[in-house]
């Protein structure tokens, strides 16, 4: 936590498609402090998509109600949300529409009505900091799977939102390129004091976050820090989310639930 101020609040959220016989959502309720990373993680069919797409006002609400920055998330002024939160998604292919790196990220800019001067200077910062800067005259469908993700960050940091949702961001990345994204992620949250929700099915991509919500059957059934959560593996590992390597191993070796990074283990084999 990071000083108590609400940056998005979710209450009593429900929600049912109508070609289902069960709730995608059930009584979903959570608050998540500016300038926190919240990792949100379930196995396929846990609600977590559903709620994604209500958190950026992508689906509108049917039962409970969501707050991003004091503003309620509604149908009416879904523009002004889409301002305050950015999202990421799984295949940065489908959110290129530039010629260019540098086109595609001014795209949006021009969309919100940001003057030449500032956009030429926000495209320029933002392509630096994601390390990305000797590529923006590239197109962007020939660049690698981590280099397509920088990309597509840069292009929502460029909007200067107050909440970067990643829905799955690195989950076709290999382990270089996810870590790359990562760690760029990282850095610009310390810079910029980002609020970051990252959506994911595995734990390994947890372990560095403030906090975990974990969902299982359209609810939240656990939250917590991942030092507190990882203790609890067996029950993690029964709806389908297995720990992360380290903490595996040292389950096997010991006996014992317990949040271990690479170098205790190895320092306990």
């Amino acid at each position: 936590m990071n000083g108590g101020e609400s940056m998005l609040d979710v209450r009593n959220v429900n929600y049912q498609y109508e070609e289902q016989e069960t709730a995608a959502l059930t009584d979903v309720s959570f608050s998540v402090e500016r300038g926190e990373w919240v990792s949100i993680v379930g196995h396929n069919g846990s609600g977590k998509s559903t709620l994604v797409k209500l958190l950026g006002a992508i689906m509108p609400l049917q039962q409970g109600s969501i707050t991003v920055d004091g503003m309620a998330v509604t149908e009416e002024n879904s523009y002004d949300i889409h301002g305050k939160v950015g999202m990421v998604f799984q295949n940065p292919d489908n959110q290129f529409v530039g010629a260019t790196v540098e086109d595609d990220i001014a795209f949006g800019l021009e969309n919100y009505g940001v003057d030449y001067d500032e956009m030429h200077r926000r495209v320029e910062e933002v392509l630096e900091a994601v390390s990305m800067s000797h590529m923006k005259t590239h197109e962007p469908h020939h660049l690698s799977g981590g280099q397509k993700q920088r990309v597509a960050i840069a292009g929502v940091i460029a909007l200067r939102p107050d909440i970067i949702i990643l829905d799955e961001a690195t989950a076709m990345l290999d382990p270089e390129g996810r870590l790359g994204v990562l760690d760029v992620i990282r850095q610009l949250q310390r810079d910029l004091n980002l609020t970051v929700l990252a959506i994911t099915h595995d734990l390994e991509e947890t372990i560095e976050a403030d906090r975990l919500l974990v969902m299982h059957q359209g609810r939240l059934v656990m939250q917590g820090t991942p030092e507190t959560l990882f203790e609890r593996g067996n029950e993690l590992e029964a709806i389908g989310l297995p720990l992360p390597f380290s903490m595996r191993m040292y389950q096997l070796i010991t006996g014992e639930s317990k949040f271990v990074l690479d170098e205790e283990l190895l320092n306990n084999l």
